[in-house]
């Protein structure tokens, strides 16, 4: 053993050696704690669901059931299998089927039809409505020489209501 292996807890010495049974020579020291602190979590969170098995079964302590029916449960949600091949065939080949979309020509990257890009405009601009101004409001103001605008035309200019212009999110064929 190395000179540092007498002064490692006997948990410490089973990871180290079971990296090294794997082949692994060249690791951080912290990797040992790492794989330890993860063992520690596994073997409680395992026993308390054998403790709670138990409970639920009305026995007063756990038994080696409890255990594997813990482990086992672990297991299956931890670790969920593929689906088999032939299913996975034939959702590639319904998946296939669908053509893809067509890209747009020219010089430059390819990409997709405008309508499935995130560069077509998707926005709104509010316009201020002009409205048109009367010939003879404009002489009875020259008239009358007033450089204060009544009261009363104040209100009008604020009723003015912005025109909406959109553009659509999607274009429609």
């Amino acid at each position: 053993m190395a000179d540092g292996d007498e002064e490692l807890p006997r948990d410490a010495k089973i990871v180290k050696s079971l990296l090294k049974s794997m082949g692994v020579e060249d690791y951080e020291p912290r990797v040992i704690h790492q794989f330890m602190e993860l063992w520690y979590r596994y073997v409680v969170d395992v026993l308390t669901d054998a403790q709670v098995y138990s409970e639920h079964a009305g026995k007063t302590a756990i038994d080696c059931d409890d255990v594997k029916l813990a482990i086992q449960s672990k297991v299956n949600f931890s670790f969920s299998q593929p689906p088999p091949r032939e299913v996975l065939l034939e959702l590639a080949r319904s998946r296939n089927k669908i053509p893809l979309p067509r890209s747009l020509t020219g010089p430059g990257i390819p990409l997709p039809p405008e309508q499935d890009t995130l560069i077509s405009p998707n926005y709104q601009l509010a316009i201020p409505r002009k409205q048109p101004v009367q010939d003879e409001e404009m002489e009875e103001d020259e008239e009358t020489g007033d450089p204060n605008p009544s009261q009363e035309q104040k209100p009008e200019a604020s009723q003015r209501t912005p025109q909406r212009v959109s553009f659509p999110l999607k274009r429609t064929k």
